[in-house]
């Protein structure tokens, strides 16, 4: 628990960065290895900044120990914490390096208000940061990152431990935009120090490493002395160069300068512990250049290749493994191992070299839009310019490494260049195919044969296309292009069946559409027409155009040069299709057969001989012309009962006639005898079933559902010649007016003594004949006895008291002779004063609706 309480009490994460991230110089801090910190490793937020304001706050997590394992979950509790990921491309990753206990640490919290862990000077001068440390800078736009390397030439890994000195400097390299190089500055001009050789071998192994991305260096000379930062930084960056300028390059970056990958900076600082106050108003300048650093201007405003933040964790991992397995920081001793590492290295230049030779990538490019010209010839030579090239360079080394590390490159070089190979063999084979379905179409289109075209156009490409494959050819490989060559031929094969079936499938859709116009309405005006010559004709038509058709398609399939087989297969699916029209034309117009018996019965029934309508008169026999009408009717069913394209005769007419017309003779004289039902049956004797197209059963129900749809009209037109005779005979019986002259002959003697009665009996009459039109009597009685009296029951006082009145009012009204009045306006008021429901203006025959003619009273007259 002591140990614990101890190790809290000095851990990094926690301390406070007000004043301090840590003790400063002269105040004892009792010293914590790396193992005991290792479970408290976690980020955690820190108080406010040396400055005293109050903001952001500071987290921090070892990244890397210092056996180079890389804190997988630090890393990632340290973006939740820092909330990282929603930074976007808007952060800054800013390291340090330089020697140990240059004061590194010290610099950081004060320049970025982190709380990273500082040397105890009272304790003496030792290795303080173990590993590599990350923490997010407090109060800095945009987000800022830091990382705090293990300083370098310490005297606990040794002078032969290295290894982590160059690849946590080399991964500081690789992810960060500015790069703070500590250095004293007594060091400058020294060969052996301010880092050069760490330097230089970064820069070197960088370039092999990583695409490369613009990073600034800035140095920061430490403990200024009194020579002037103008006379110092012209030193540096002459060093810098010469550093530069010694790192070998690959061939595409063999004159790119330093500036292309590296701004360089540099700043001077005064001592810490002798200058104190001057150090920290240098610093806290410093530290406003970190604000908006990356914008256009900034220290790394130009920056290249920035990872998403939401991706730094994985990214910086990969990079850390990358450099744990570089073997070029670690050499082998023996010399088969040097002789391999080398001859490998050598073999991945090549490699390198390759993959940024100009000419090939050129040679790449065009080879994936087009084909190339003499692509065999400019391959080889590329290819055999990085073999010599390997030969030559590897000709001291051990041969058998040499050797086996040649044919690997070679088997490289060829892996490499074979996509580019496929891709030439790739386009001429669809050019030649294009070219072969162009030429096709074009001889087809001239008229020439189907079959003699496709030959001549096959042999003629496939020979072009084995010209092209030997244009392709590499010397170093041996590559069999016959995979290519039978695709090619499977291709044009395909193509050709392709365009053949569709041309025959075109071919049978204008015969079978020429088929289906000739049959396909003469067969329905035949089937419509239903006589006794109706199938015999569609025979006859159907024989003439079948035998039209097949000629003309026998002769079109000649040029295709097709089995027999395959003709006379096509040519009787042709004939068959024949035959499916008429009958699909007669199963479509059976399934309409009740609507044509119906359209048939209206026709005869209701029309004349001379198409004209029928006006019953009484003198029609409606029994008659009834019998007439649904025998035609019946005629029609019996002619769409059955297909009958083979010449057999059938007995349907006469069952049907036997069965539907004769059925009451029938039924009368032998009603005591029960006999059986010929069309109880589903199908029809002497007809297959498959050329049946409505069963017996069928056409029973379909002739009652006829009679009894069409009873409806039959009824209509007795009651019409009834209504008839009936509206022509006016006059009672001569029995009748006979009973009148005799009864009433006492009467009209009394008429003839007494004027008055006769008087009387005139306005009577003209009084009942006025209430007769107004109520239109005759018309009531129309639809029966009891509905007429009802209405007239409803209607008979108000129209009596309107005549009266009317009376009254003419009476009243003095005469003018002179002023003619509009009849019409009369016969409307008339109207208004006498109706006064719709049932009687109905009824009325006052006015007429179609010709507008008026009625006028004799009372008004």
């Amino acid at each position: 628990m002591a140990m614990l309480d101890r190790s809290l009490s000095v851990s990094p994460f926690c301390s406070s960065a007000a004043g301090h991230a840590g003790p400063g110089p002269g105040v004892h801090r009792e010293r914590v290895s790396a193992e005991d910190l290792r479970p408290y490793q976690r980020p955690r937020p820190i108080s406010p900044s040396p400055s005293g304001e109050m903001g952001e706050h500071c987290c921090s997590t070892q990244l890397i120990d210092g056996d180079g394992v890389f804190n997988v979950a630090g890393i990632e509790s340290f973006m939740k914490t820092a909330k990282l990921a929603e930074c976007g491309l808007s952060y800054a990753m800013v390291s340090i390096m330089g020697p140990q206990s240059s004061g590194k640490s010290t610099l950081l919290n004060h320049l970025f208000h982190t709380n990273f862990r500082e040397m105890d000077a009272l304790r003496g001068r030792s290795q303080t940061t173990k590993g590599i440390w990350l923490a997010r800078c407090a109060n800095i736009e945009p987000s800022t990152l830091v990382m705090d390397l293990e300083g370098t030439d310490g005297r606990e890994r040794g002078e032969d431990d290295t290894a982590f000195e160059k690849q946590s400097a080399l991964f500081a390299l690789a992810i960060s935009d500015i790069v703070l190089i500590n250095m004293w500055c007594h060091d400058i001009g020294r060969e052996q120090a301010a880092n050069k050789p760490l330097l230089k071998t970064v820069f070197q192994v960088m370039m092999r490493l990583f695409s490369p991305r613009k990073t600034t260096l800035l140095f920061v000379i430490r403990d200024k002395t009194k020579t002037p930062l103008e006379n110092l930084e012209p030193v540096l960056r002459e060093d810098i160069q010469k550093i530069w300028d010694s790192v070998p390059k690959p061939h595409a970056h063999k004159e790119t300068p330093l500036s292309e990958f590296f701004n360089v900076e540099v700043v001077a600082l005064s001592s810490y512990e002798e200058k104190e106050e001057l150090f920290k108003e240098q610093v806290a300048s410093l530290r406003q250049r970190f604000f908006h650093s990356i914008a256009p201007g900034g220290l790394a405003g130009d920056r290249r290749g920035v990872v998403p933040a939401s991706g730094f964790s994985f990214s910086a991992q990969q990079i850390w493994k990358v450099i744990k397995e570089n073997k070029d920081l670690d050499l082998p001793a023996h010399k088969v191992m040097v002789a391999t590492v080398r001859c490998e290295e050598i073999a991945n230049e090549k490699l390198v070299y390759l993959r940024a030779d100009v000419e090939w990538l050129q040679l790449e490019e065009v080879v994936q839009l087009d084909i190339v010209p003499g692509f065999g010839k400019k391959l080889t030579a590329i290819l055999d310019k990085y073999l010599s090239g390997y030969d030559m360079e590897a000709i001291y080394f051990d041969e058998v490494v040499r050797t086996a590390k040649r044919q690997e490159l070679e088997s490289k070089l060829l892996e490499m260049v074979h996509p580019a190979y496929q891709s030439m063999l790739g386009h001429l084979r669809s050019k030649t195919l294009d070219d072969f379905k162009e030429a096709f179409d074009k001889a087809l289109e001239r008229g020439e044969g189907f079959a003699v075209a496709a030959r001549a156009c096959i042999q003629s490409f496939m020979l072009k296309f084995e010209k092209g494959c030997e244009d392709a050819a590499i010397e170093q490989a041996k590559w069999d292009p016959s995979k290519v060559r039978d695709k090619l031929r499977r291709d044009i094969d395909a193509h050709v069946a392709s365009v053949c079936a569709a041309r025959l499938s075109e071919l049978s859709a204008q015969y079978e559409g020429q088929l289906n116009k000739a049959l396909a309405e003469p067969v329905e005006a035949l089937l419509d027409a239903a006589t006794d010559d109706t199938w015999p004709a569609i025979r006859k038509l159907l024989q003439r155009e079948t035998k039209s058709a097949i000629s003309g398609f026998s002769s079109s399939l000649s040029a295709y040069d097709i089995d027999q087989a395959i003709t006379d297969q096509m040519l009787a699916k042709l004939e068959e299709y024949a035959r499916n029209v008429v009958e699909s034309k007669a199963k479509e117009e059976a399934g309409r057969v009740l609507i044509r018996m119906k359209d048939r019965f209206a026709t005869l029934f209701s029309r004349d001989s001379d198409s004209m309508p029928r006006v019953w008169t009484g003198k029609e026999d409606i029994r008659a012309i009834t019998k007439t009408a649904r025998s035609a009717s019946l005629k029609l069913l019996s002619v769409m009962a059955a297909i009958r394209l083979d010449d057999v005769t059938d007995n349907v007419e006469n069952t049907l006639s036997l069965a539907l017309v004769d059925t009451a003779k029938s039924s009368t004289a032998n009603r005591s005898i029960q006999s059986s039902d010929p069309l109880a049956s589903s199908s029809w004797e002497e007809v297959q079933p498959t050329k049946t197209l409505i069963t017996p059963v069928q056409c029973k129900s379909l002739w009652r559902q006829f009679k009894a749809e069409t009873e409806y009209t039959v009824t209509q037109a007795i009651a019409a010649q009834e209504a008839n005779k009936r509206n022509n005979n006016w006059l009672p019986p001569p029995w009748a007016i006979l009973a009148i002259l005799v009864l009433g002959f006492n009467e009209f003697m009394t008429l003839l003594r007494n004027p008055l009665y006769l008087a009387v009996i005139f306005v009577a009459f003209l009084v009942g004949k006025a209430i007769w039109v107004q109520l239109d009597i005759s018309g009531e009685f129309r639809n029966g006895a009891l509905p007429g009296l009802l209405s007239l029951s409803t209607k008979f006082l108000p129209t009596v008291m309107n005549i009266l009145k009317r009376l009254a009012d003419e009476g009243q009204r003095p005469a003018a002779p002179e002023t003619r009045r509009n009849p019409e306006l009369d016969s409307k008021s008339f109207r208004n004063g006498v109706y006064h429901n719709s049932t009687s203006d109905a009824s009325s025959n006052i006015s007429s609706s179609e010709s507008g003619a008026e009625y006028s009273s004799p009372l008004t007259q």
